[in-house]
């Protein structure tokens, strides 16, 4: 199967981004209702071992694994995700879009690729993207992918997350998946559009 987003990476950013996409199903968007979208989760975030105590509406002292699962299960109660446990070794661009090679060998095909891996490293081979130090970390040795600012590091390859050199906060992480989304939404749009609960 050929997916329309490949998200790399399941934390705050790669989870927030896989549910801004899949909530923009059923709002008579003919552009959106029949897309495809695969996270691939090497199960390496920073957020599983954190205690929240400052993120708008979630109660102090949620533990970080499981503000995981409640993303998981927001995004699965949505359908039309899949979430698969592997680590990305290889992305090539091709004539169509991406191929994604993981670890263990199993190999998907994407459109538009989603990076959301963190800033503690960056070794996925096969792209042709700058990686620089990250500028906004407290702590040496983290690094960022250089993008256009709209979080665009070259065609069809999106940065998200720490990855993007955003502050290492759940809030700053999980707001740059969310805006990759509405900036990936907005392309197939051709204009402007914004995913907005609506009252019941």
């Amino acid at each position: 199967m050929e997916y329309d987003v490949a998200i790399v990476g399941g934390g705050a950013a790669g989870l927030s981004c896989a549910l801004t996409l899949v909530s923009a199903k059923g709002r008579g968007w003919t552009w959106a209702d029949e897309r495809r979208y695969l996270l691939i989760d090497a199960g390496g975030s920073d957020l599983r071992n954190a205690l929240l105590n400052n993120v708008p509406g979630v109660a102090i002292g949620t533990p970080g694994s499981e503000l995981l699962k409640r993303l998981r299960s927001q995004i699965d109660s949505l359908g039309g995700v899949d979430l698969i446990k592997g680590r990305v070794v290889k992305i090539l661009k091709g004539d169509s879009g991406f191929s994604i090679e993981t670890k263990k060998g199993d190999s998907f095909k994407a459109k538009e690729i989603v990076l959301a891996t963190g800033f503690h490293g960056f070794d996925i081979e096969g792209l042709e993207l700058k990686v620089v130090d990250n500028p906004k970390s407290p702590k040496p040795g983290r690094i960022m992918i250089e993008h256009d600012g709209d979080y665009l590091a070259a065609e069809g390859i999106w940065v998200a997350g720490l990855l993007a050199g955003v502050s290492s906060m759940f809030a700053a992480a999980a707001g740059t998946g969310v805006q990759v989304a509405i900036n990936i939404l907005s392309k197939w749009a051709g204009s402007p559009v914004v995913v907005h609960d609506v009252p019941g």
